[in-house]
């Protein structure tokens, strides 16, 4: 895709290392959509925290076909949601990606599920996830995205998997109502800008490419040493 150019009422990209580019067949994206003090959801709000906008809406709808990676908790959740969406009180952009996502082809990593699954296009993989998506990564005609799941994310990252590691962040604060506390599940990892953007609304992309730290850098003397100067 190319988004040098942007359309009419967009808000032009901007470059951090370089122009976005669309992720290309077998690279593997985190994709992490948050409030600002990093949670998932929030009691009481609603999808999209209410301030998805039609220019991040047509980013969406721009990006390639993935094949899509879960874990067993993200596929029930989604799967029984995906099945009420028609009755649930949520916006018709919601309904429409839930229509959406049951066309896309998916795999949910799983040692407790068993077939037949209900959720339409998902297959089953019963072995290590980190040892299947590294033969994916080498396969696969589409780029490979990870929704919610976050043990997973997190193992793939660590494994050095992930090739893109990105974040929308909505323009809110949840509080005490926030829900999903996303980085209280992660460990040390160091982040490469490769772009940023801001959408209308205030929403804001980073893509990063992360790599492990097995402890912070420095030790704990030198630490304490830069605290005295």
């Amino acid at each position: 895709m190319d988004d040098d150019a942007s359309t009419a009422g967009e808000t032009p990209t901007a470059d951090a290392g370089g122009a976005e580019q669309a992720p290309g067949a077998g690279e593997l994206v985190v994709d992490l959509i948050l409030s600002l003090d990093g949670c998932a959801a929030g009691e009481g709000w609603p999808g999209w925290w209410g301030l998805q906008s039609e220019e991040y809406l047509a980013w969406l709808a721009r990006q390639p076909e993935a094949l899509t990676l879960m874990g067993a908790t993200t596929y029930r959740l989604m799967a029984e949601m995906a099945t009420q969406a028609a009755e649930l009180d949520i916006s018709e952009e919601e309904k429409a990606s839930f229509a959406q996502m049951a066309q896309m082809p998916k795999i949910v990593f799983s040692s407790t599920l068993e077939e037949p699954l209900t959720w339409p296009n998902t297959t089953l993989v019963s072995t290590d996830a980190v040892e299947a998506v590294t033969e994916l990564k080498r396969t696969a005609s589409t780029p490979l995205t990870s929704t919610g799941s976050i043990r997973l994310s997190h193992s793939l990252m660590k494994a050095g998997l992930v090739d893109r590691f990105r974040i929308v962040l909505f323009p809110v604060i949840t509080g005490r109502t926030g829900l999903e506390r996303i980085w209280e599940h992660f460990e040390d990892f160091s982040l490469e800008l490769l772009t940023a953007r801001t959408f209308e609304g205030g929403l804001q992309l980073l893509e990063y490419r992360p790599t492990h730290l097995e402890r912070p850098p420095g030790t704990e003397w030198e630490r304490a040493e830069s605290t005295q100067r």
